[in-house]
């Protein structure tokens, strides 16, 4: 894993839900050749997600696997609601209000949330001020009208 500040992207939903983005932006992660955690806010939310990942799409679907599924160390991409990483991901996706501490040990951290939930907005703007403080590079991003992820500023 690497010890440097990891970079830090902050995912701003406002079209599509999470059930729609996280998929392709695991995909993304997975075809660049890294492993996964997910770390949701709640177990509830946790096994919403779980399901999603196998039924999202008629052609496929993404392999993963929580503590119950046993094997954790072979799961390309890992459910948890804790801070463990034991798939040795390079990525760390926090959904649902989950939050960071330490900002080191990955490639990338992908903060994703909900813009009409000012409680999560409040949590991205946390989120934010302790990832610059961490000493990563931290971006922010919105979708278009079209649906595509634009980086702003």
């Amino acid at each position: 894993m690497n010890s440097a500040p990891a970079e830090v992207l902050f995912y701003h939903l406002e079209r599509a839900p999470l059930e729609r983005v996280l998929p392709s932006l695991l995909e993304r992660t997975l075809e660049r050749g890294w492993r996964a955690v997910v770390q949701s806010g709640s177990s509830e939310r946790l096994e919403a997600l779980d399901l999603t990942l196998w039924t999202y799409s008629d052609e496929s679907f993404l392999p993963h696997g929580a503590a119950r599924d046993g094997d954790a160390a072979r799961q390309p991409v890992y459910l948890t609601t804790g801070d463990e990483t034991p798939n040795g991901a390079g990525v760390r996706f926090l959904v649902d209000g989950a939050e960071m501490t330490e900002f080191s040990g990955f490639v990338r951290i992908v903060c994703i949330f909900d813009g009409r939930d000012p409680e999560a907005t409040g949590k991205a703007r946390t989120q934010w001020q302790a990832a610059k403080t961490a000493g990563c590079t931290v971006t922010y991003w919105r979708q278009s009208d079209t649906g595509r992820w634009e980086k702003q500023g």
